[in-house]
Parts: structure tokens; C-alpha cells; sequence
């Protein structure tokens, strides 16, 4: 059955001022290792019923509403407890107003209703390590999982759990983050060195040995159809031919900043979050050149990066647990401070008026509005 576009939140819980920061000059902050472990005080909240019964309303996936958006005066910030212990991943939200998310730690897809607060979990099988949740041009959430070494799918509706294994010649990828090209294609990279295509209709994966070996991690695709990657262990950038799946390596002006996302603006230009030197750096194909600018605070570490629909640029900071949002206009910052302490945002992804983080360290989903549907 299918149901209408959730509607937005009537009432937001938190306004959060904002702290405007000039840009700042790029000197290198000391290189800091991710232990990869969340930490924080979960807040359970129940799933939906017992084993067997009907999906929850809204995993269905009718096609988006349109809807007339009035900026907002403040952006306002709401957060969403999950099932304790989901140490959730990477966030993306479905076409039907809900909200998808990689519960690590229990090895499921979950589902969010930002209306009632209602989460769902879908087992993706024995072993699973989901890391990255995007949704394809089909709707439907595709998962890049460690633990099962393969590429899922789920279907919204029917919840079936199709999974794509890598080959056996490619050993423990361990998976990161994809993203689909404009022909359909699917790229995901493996942190252990490696990057891949998977062809969802003949189900054929081809699997290539990165650059420098260990570290691919964030990849992105242009409006022209490039594809990009960054190599967390290796600081570079890497500008993937589309047809033969050949790499160009790219070198950002800091040496061992930790590129560890990427993701392409309306232009064709490249975003990336420097984890080690707490930057952000935008690289234009059109002349080859590189700048960067280092987010506010002390010691910041810029772990996702995300360009929204009206080019503003939105970073999770974990040193300063906060969400941060760049002008690349005006060159300079607006710090969002989070609620809870520890937060450790791990994925930003989001929608006209949204942008949605998860939080691995609190059990919690994140929303920052900045428009009124």
C-alpha cells in the first residue's frame, strides 16, 4: 500500500544560534587517528512489533511531492533517538519523507519517521557491518556492507534483502561509501584499497586496486559524470575514468591532510573534508586548482562533507561536535553546536530545506532545517 508525502515537522524542537566565523588561513593541525569506535549514552526507543508483522506505514516509496519552501529565519536543529546500541553510520533520506540509516553495530538497514519518531529495523544477514546508505535511482536504499563484503539492496516495499558479493579476488574490501553515476552504475569504494562498479541490472562488478593502496573511502559523481574518491590513508584524490575505471591521483596543497569525503557541487567542483589538517578543500576541474580553508575552533576534525541544493557547503566536525556550513561566496563559516555531547557525526546527506547527520557516539539521527515546507 501506498501512503502520501510524510509532511514536515509542525513544531521544531531547538533554534541554535549560530557562531559566524571568518575564513581562516590553512596551517596543518597535528595528524589524529579515527579509533572508528562511537561513544556516548544511548536512549532506547522501541522498534516497531514482533517478527512477521507488516511493514511499518511509509517504507513504501511514492514519487516526491512537490512543495513550495520558505527559507527560515534561524535554522533549527532536532534530534532522533534509535534503538540502543545501533551505533548508526551513514543517514539518507527516502523519497517518501522517511529517513534510512546503517545500524552498525545490530547489522540492519533502519527507517526513521521524523513525524512520530518511529525506527524499524531490517536484518541484512550473519555477519553484516553496514557502513554506507545512499538511495538509487530506482528508491530504493543500497548499502555498501563490511561485514558481508558485498553491495545490498532492499526493496522498500517488500523489505526483501537482495545482496551483491564482491569477488573472491578482491578479498575484505572493507566497504565504505557509493554513489550512483548518471548511467546508472554504481561506484563504491573499499577502504582497504580498492574502488568498484557494480552493474545492478546484469548484476556484473568489476573491482580495481587503488592508487597507493590502503584508504578510498568518500566518492562522488559530477552533473558531467566524473567520478571522484578520496583516500583517507593515502591524502589524495582520486578522478576516476568512467569507461575504462582508470585513476588519476589529485594532490591537495597540505601533505597528509586525511581527504576522507567528497562530494561535487552544481559546477563540477570538488569538495573534500581534510580529517588530519581540519580543513575543507575545493578542487575546480575547469583550471586544475586547489584551495583550502580550516574550519574554526582549536582542533578541528572535519570528518563528512556535503553540498546542499543551494551550493552551501555543510561539514561535520568531530572536534568541535558540530555541524558547520561554508559560503563559498563569502568564504566564511557558521558553526552549529550539537546537543549532546560527543556526538561524532559520521555521514551527512539530506534534501531541499535538510540535512541529515547520523550520530554514531549518541544513537542518534540529526536534522538541521533550514527551510519550511
Amino acid at each position: 500500500m501506498r501512503i502520501p508525502l510524510i509532511a514536515r515537522l509542525a513544531v521544531l524542537s531547538l533554534i541554535v544560534p549560530l557562531v559566524a566565523c571568518a575564513s581562516q588561513p590553512t596551517p596543518v593541525a597535528p595528524p589524529v587517528e579515527d579509533s572508528g569506535l562511537g561513544v556516548g549514552t544511548p536512549e532506547p526507543v522501541e522498534t516497531t512489533g514482533p517478527e512477521g508483522e507488516a511493514p511499518p506505514p511509509g517504507l513504501a516509496t511514492p514519487e516526491p511531492t512537490p512543495a513550495e519552501c520558505i527559507p527560515m529565519v534561524e535554522a533549527a536543529i532536532q534530534e532522533y533517538p534509535m534503538p540502543s546500541g545501533s551505533h548508526p553510520h551513514d543517514v539518507a533520506p527516502a523519497r517518501d519523507g522517511a529517513v534510512w540509516y546503517t545500524a552498525q553495530h545490530q547489522g540492519a538497514l533502519g527507517w526513521l519517521d521524523p513525524i512520530t519518531g518511529e525506527t524499524h529495523h531490517i536484518p541484512l544477514g550473519a555477519a553484516s557491518a553496514p557502513h554506507g546508505v545512499i538511495v538509487g535511482p530506482d528508491g530504493a536504499p543500497w548499502i555498501t556492507d563490511s561485514g558481508l563484503n558485498a553491495i545490498v539492496r532492499v526493496d522498500p516495499e517488500t523489505q526483501v534483502v537482495e545482496i551483491f558479493p564482491l569477488p573472491e579476488s578482491a578479498g575484505n574490501a572493507n566497504l565504505n561509501t557509493a554513489v550512483f553515476d548518471r548511467d546508472g552504475v554504481l561506484w563504491f569504494t573499499g577502504q582497504n584499497g580498492v574502488y568498484g562498479r557494480l552493474r545492478p541490472e546484469t548484476g556484473e562488478m568489476e573491482v580495481f586496486s587503488a592508487p597507493r593502496g590502503r584508504g578510498p573511502y568518500g566518492i562522488t559523481t559530477t552533473p558531467d559524470g566524473s567520478i571522484y574518491y578520496a583516500s583517507l590513508a593515502g591524502s589524495y584524490v582520486g578522478h576516476v575514468d568512467p569507461g575504462t575505471g582508470a585513476p588519476t591521483v589529485l594532490e591537495p596543497p597540505t601533505a597528509n591532510q586525511g581527504a576522507r569525503r567528497v562530494w561535487s557541487d552544481s559546477r563540477g567542483r570538488i569538495w573534500v573534508s581534510e580529517w588530519n589538517a581540519g580543513q575543507v578543500a575545493l578542487y575546480d576541474p575547469s583550471d586544475d586548482s586547489w584551495r583550502e580553508w580550516r574550519l574554526p575552533g582549536d582542533r578541528p576534525r572535519a570528518y563528512a562533507v556535503y553540498v546542499d541544493d543551494t551550493d552551501m557547503v555543510w561539514l561535520s566536525d568531530f572536534g568541535g561536535n558540530a555541524l558547520v556550513r561554508f559560503d563559498p561566496g563569502s568564504e566564511g563559516f557558521e558553526v552549529f553546536p550539537l546537543p549532546s555531547s560527543a556526538a561524532q557525526v559520521r555521514q551527512l546527506l539530506g534534501r531541499p530545506g535538510e540535512v541529515w547527520g547520523a550520530e554514531s557516539g549518541t544513537d542518534k539521527l540529526v536534522v538541521i532545517r533550514t527551510h519550511s515546507c
